[in-house]
């Protein structure tokens, strides 16, 4: 069995791909930060956050033909470049004094780049290392990622303190012209994408099709787009509850979040354990259900340490899913459709995250954090529960659809 540590190529990927996650993980806490320092207001906060859903559900329109037709190693790098100068705008702006516009313009925009990013990321994985490779592929990538999302919040939080969040974001920049660097030294192997793409069809109408033709995609996709609903807010609510409620300072919101990224660690570690032991309807469901009553318990949480572990458990059972999810999406489908299915995943369960973002900070901001996160944690395990009426429920996935 060949050792992923010792294949260069995808250790490079690896590499590059952790600096990438890197700057979202400066982005978590810097862009809440900027506009709230701004603002005061968690519902101009939940505005941008909508508005860059809107942004992705857009781009998820045409971002799975574009991975599928197009050089995908070229797309990535297009990806991260644009999003250095996207966010490098922001600081070079702001030193003239701030200016909310821009970021009501370059975010959306950002959200456009990442959203073709990581729909062309989940599609270069399968042609960097074995089928019976790619779930562990995918859990040594979450636990590198961990370790940007570990760093990269407290750090964000610091230099927001000392700097502003303007400079963290001018480091969120830097982050991504790294990742566009190391991805010169990536190799994917070669294929007849671009025929066989033709040959399917062009839009995200082929990624639906097949979607709505698996027995476990489909039930999978419409679950995901009640529970985003639900938690697609949710940092930002986090956020605002230690910056509003408890009175926190920008460092220790950063500590705060980066705590709960351990959880995103122990995800990556356990993943691949658990889906072979229980199988990946059983871990899906159990993960999500023990997520909604964590998310319910941070709403009555009122100790900075009790918010920490519980946002580590939230990330710890939503990295498990996720994990499992993108593996299993990877398995099913053909490699030259992954890019238009993965779209078609990603834009149909966010069709109503815009909705959702905008209706929990709305609430948290009138009727506060806790009377907001009770019902969503509520919503979210009973959601996942709703899963065991479904065929995810068996423990082993069914064989793919048959090409029409």
């Amino acid at each position: 069995m060949t050792n992923l540590w010792r294949d260069r190529s995808f250790v490079a990927f690896l590499s590059a791909q952790t600096l990438s996650a890197l700057g979202d993980a400066f982005s978590l806490v810097a862009v809440p930060l900027l506009i709230l320092d701004t603002t005061g207001s968690v519902a101009q906060l939940g505005a941008v956050t909508a508005l860059n859903g809107v942004a992705t559900l857009v781009a998820g329109v045409f971002a799975g033909h574009v991975a599928d037709r197009f050089d995908r190693r070229t797309l990535l790098r297009v990806c991260d470049v644009a999003r250095f100068l996207l966010f490098g705008s922001i600081p070079v702006v702001w030193a003239f004094g701030p200016q909310l516009w821009l970021v009501y313009l370059v975010l959306p925009l950002a959200a456009v780049f990442s959203m073709v990013f990581q729909v062309t990321y989940v599609t270069v994985v399968p042609a960097l290392v074995p089928a019976d490779r790619i779930t562990e592929a995918n859990g040594r990538l979450y636990g590198t990622y961990s370790v940007a999302y570990l760093a990269g919040p407290a750090l964000a939080g610091l230099i927001s303190g000392a700097a502003g969040p303007s400079a963290a974001i001018a480091v969120d920049a830097v982050t991504f012209a790294l990742s566009a660097l190391g991805l010169a030294f990536v190799r994917v192997r070669k294929s007849t994408v671009d025929d066989e793409a033709r040959a399917e069809g062009r839009g995200l109408a082929v990624g639906v099709r097949f979607i709505r033709r698996h027995p476990v995609l489909w039930p999978l996709t419409v679950l995901l787009t009640v529970l985003i609903f639900f938690t697609a807010a949710l940092d930002d609510v986090v956020i605002y509850h230690l910056k509003h409620d408890l009175r926190q300072t920008d460092s220790t919101i950063g500590l705060v979040m980066t705590a709960g990224v351990i959880g995103t660690m122990l995800a990556s570690a356990v993943v691949a354990r658990v889906r072979r032991r229980a199988g990946f309807g059983p871990a899906w469901i159990g993960a999500y259900t023990l997520a909604g009553v964590a998310i319910a318990a941070v709403g009555l949480a009122g100790l900075v340490p009790v918010v920490a572990v519980l946002v580590a458990v939230v990330l710890l059972c939503t990295g498990v899913a996720g994990i499992a999810s993108m593996s299993l999406r990877q398995e099913v489908t053909p490699g030259h459709m992954l890019g238009r299915v993965t779209s078609a995943f990603w834009t149909l369960q966010l069709t109503l995250a815009p909705l959702g973002a905008a209706t929990l900070t709305t609430a948290a901001g009138r009727f506060g954090v806790t009377a907001t996160l009770l019902p969503s944690g509520a919503a979210v395990a009973l959601t996942a529960l709703a899963a065991l009426l479904t065929p995810m429920r068996r423990t082993a996935p069914p064989p793919p659809p048959s090409p029409t």
